[in-house]
């Protein structure tokens, strides 16, 4: 690795807390920073909002500057707008039109951050890119970059990270995974940083009132077509208005009559049906995943132990991982999960080492016994 003075970082500046700090570390470090604020796609016409995505409002663009200007680092907005519509608000809408739910801020982490801002930062002669994300990149003995969890239980970002290509982890950079929330705070504070007390920025940055069932209705209202509620055994029990109006797990508001409680076992693009059932019926031990990458080139054998967590705020599960193919895995856990949900991450682990993972497609349905 080169001497800080001749190394080169690009910092995603949001104007939050998190990338400011990663940036004043850097600096402390002596790397040459340059902080960098990507300009994204929002909506323009949702009547009381701005036309300005969340992550990048004229107030966070002059946060992020002002910062710059207290580091004395280059700072420059990119305009990010097209290839973050194409990319990641059209990868949304099909996702609810084809009956998963789909997770765009792994999508943002590949094609985003760590494709499009990277390119930006690599053709700018930088060495790295850095973000706020809470995680760490070690090495092993022969020197291969490893993604391991943030210090920082409660934060830790591993989960979306899990994109990471083995040639985009060398390039990457994230000063803040050794710290925890409150620490980075107290150095905003003690560096007198104005943001030191601002917010998490949210999911969905894109939406301009946080909804995604109103944006969908505004940007793809053909895909909340009626269709049939109905029993794993083809019982009709009534009609849905739509299936992004629900998920996995889901018990209130079905609006059908039964002996005992029901719950959304599975949505059905093929026969746009709602499948429900009861508690016992919820749940499942396989699932099958695509879209596969592994941090390091490959998986580390062709069946494997490993801990998987299929949401970002879940916890990593014990189960056995076997390899498919070279874009599919299964997962059987050692227990029944009643929330994987088609569309999310199903992200593979050994202790805090996160190994990869892929989108999860297919779901052994579980029969009431």
């Amino acid at each position: 690795m080169k001497d800080p003075k001749d190394t080169t970082v690009v910092v995603a500046m949001s104007g939050g807390v998190d990338s400011s700090v990663a940036a004043a570390l850097l600096k402390k470090q002596g790397y040459n920073v340059i902080g960098m604020m990507m300009r994204l796609w929002a909506e323009e016409t949702f009547d009381g909002f701005s036309g300005h995505n969340r992550c990048c409002t004229p107030d966070q663009m002059a946060d992020a500057r002002r910062i710059a200007n207290m580091l004395d680092i280059p700072f420059y907005v990119i305009d990010t707008k097209d290839v973050f519509r194409n990319k990641i608000v059209q990868f949304f809408i099909d996702g609810y039109s084809d009956g998963v739910t789909p997770n765009p801020c792994l999508e943002c982490n590949r094609h985003i951050r760590f494709d499009w801002l990277l390119n930006h930062a690599l053709m700018m002669d930088a060495d790295y890119l850095a973000t706020g994300h809470y995680a760490r990149i070690t090495h092993d003995e022969q020197g291969t970059p490893q993604l391991r969890m943030g210090l920082d239980p409660k934060k830790d970002q591993s989960y979306v990270l899990s994109v990471l290509t083995p040639e985009k982890i060398k390039h990457a950079m994230f000063p803040i995974g050794g710290y925890e929330k409150p620490a980075v705070r107290q150095i905003a504070e003690e560096l007198g940083f104005p943001v030191a007390k601002k917010g998490d920025s949210q999911d969905l940055c894109f939406l301009g009132d946080g909804d995604y069932r109103r944006f969908l209705q505004d940007h793809a209202v053909d895909i909340f077509s009626a269709g049939p509620i109905m029993r794993q055994d083809g019982t009709i029990l009534g009609e849905h208005n739509g299936l992004p109006n629900y998920t996995i797990g889901q018990r209130k508001g079905l609006g059908i009559a039964a002996s005992e409680p029901l719950y959304v076992l599975k949505l059905d693009p093929n026969r746009n049906a709602l499948i429900v059932g009861t508690r016992a019926e919820l749940g499942s031990s396989t699932l099958t995943a695509h879209r596969v990458n592994w941090i390091s080139g490959q998986p580390p054998a062709d069946q494997f132990r490993a801990q998987v967590k299929i949401r970002y705020k879940a916890q990593p599960v014990p189960a056995t991982v076997t390899i498919l193919d070279v874009d599919q895995f299964s997962v059987e856990f050692d227990e029944p999960r009643r929330d994987i949900t088609p569309g999310q991450g199903a992200v593979v682990y050994d202790g805090d080492w996160c190994l990869g993972g892929g989108a999860i497609q297919t779901v052994q349905d579980k029969v009431a016994t």
